[in-house]
């Protein structure tokens, strides 16, 4: 923060020392390149000028004089050019080795106080975006290819199982065959879902409506996927989660939002999918709606009775591919359906998260409504 005008006192009564520097002109650092460069011209003047003065108290010829004026004014101009220029000719080499792919060195002299240390800055933090995305972008394409294999492979053996005779096209066989088949078609949409997301072509429809009967459509539509879910895992001897109960609280009534509810269904469709895969057996998933603080706007809870989640992870659930303790679990799910919802809701500028909750896992959605008529 910049000192207001007027003297300013010391925690002591005594005035501060720091305001009794002279002020530098506006956008000019102490140790700047501009301040060294100056300062190399006034220090050839009067290396010069001292020189002539010398010349002239002792009769000495001018000739020899201008050698040694010329003499010292190289050896500070090669001392600051060399100051100047050797952090350029590194910062060029750690540019160049980014651009062929090596993300891994870093310029030295970042902490310098002058524009040359800003510079170094600037590309070490690029370089460190430059390796995380790159990171990012090795292990996107290690999951998907992981998550594309499996049901993959396991549609291939129903099927050739099938073509070999060994097993018959009966409904049980062509059940897990189509479970596979809408395993990939689940995620296959949400891949396509999040790359319109993160290029920005997803438009957003927002409207006002009333909430109550939206969640209460997106409860009732929750409920039959689980059921069917349910029957198809029951028939291929795997636990189904027809058992956890779905309830809904909006207070009041009458409450409505502004929001794009495509994507927002999207969001408690995707919440209430992991809350119910983490619930215990016969379980309770409990939708929220209150009033937000602003005109329409509206704060969702999402609530179960799952483990929970350590808090040490509370910034890693909405990353994409990442299922937290239950990663190393085969429950058909995909890891993106957390990053999907915080996607929408920053589409609309609103936030979610992870809170503290007594029991299970608790999450909450801010989203702002209709920010046209704020001011």
């Amino acid at each position: 923060m910049s000192n207001a005008a007027g003297p300013v006192r010391a925690a002591n009564g005594s005035r501060d020392r720091r305001l009794l520097l002279p002020e530098l002109p506006s956008g000019v650092r102490p140790f700047s390149v501009k301040t060294k460069l100056g300062t190399l011209v006034v220090v050839s003047v009067f290396i010069t000028t001292g020189l002539l003065m010398i010349a002239v108290r002792t009769q000495t010829e001018l000739r020899f004089i201008t050698v040694f004026s010329v003499i010292a004014t190289l050896l500070i101009t090669q001392f600051v050019a060399h100051s100047l220029t050797a952090p350029l000719d590194e910062m060029n080499t750690v540019a160049r080795s980014i651009s062929h792919g090596d993300y891994t060195r870093r310029v030295r002299g970042a902490d310098r106080r002058d524009e040359l240390g800003d510079l170094a800055t600037t590309i070490n933090r690029m370089a460190d975006d430059l390796e995380a995305q790159d990171h990012q972008r090795k292990e996107l394409v290690a999951n998907v290819s992981h998550e594309l294999r499996t049901p993959i492979a396991a549609l291939r053996a129903v099927l050739e199982n099938v073509v070999d005779g060994v097993s018959q096209a009966d409904p049980e066989t062509m059940r897990t065959a189509l479970q596979q088949t809408e395993r990939l078609g689940r995620l296959v949409e949400t891949l396509l879902d999040l790359s319109r997301l993160d290029n920005g072509v997803v438009p957003l429809k927002s409207r006002r409506f009333e909430v109550w009967p939206y969640l209460s459509g997106v409860l009732k539509e929750a409920n039959m996927v689980a059921e069917a879910r349910a029957g198809t895992a029951s028939g291929s001897g795997n636990h189904g989660r027809g058992d956890v109960h779905l309830h809904l609280d909006v207070s009041p009534p009458e409450l409505t939002a502004f929001a794009d509810q495509e994507r927002i269904h999207q969001v408690v469709a995707n919440l209430i999918d992991n809350a119910v895969k983490h619930s215990p057996p016969h379980g309770r998933v409990t939708v929220r709606a209150r009033r937000g603080e602003g005109p329409d706007a509206l704060d969702l809870e999402v609530l179960d009775e799952g483990p929970g989640i350590p808090r040490s992870e509370w910034h890693r659930v909405f990353e994409r591919f990442n299922r937290g303790s239950q990663g190393k679990t085969s429950d058909g799910g995909t890891g993106l359906g957390l990053a999907i919802a915080r996607w929408a809701v920053d589409l609309h500028g609103g936030r979610i998260g992870v809170a503290e909750s007594a029991r299970g896992c608790r999450i909450q959605v801010t989203l702002p409504g209709d920010t046209r008529t704020q001011y």
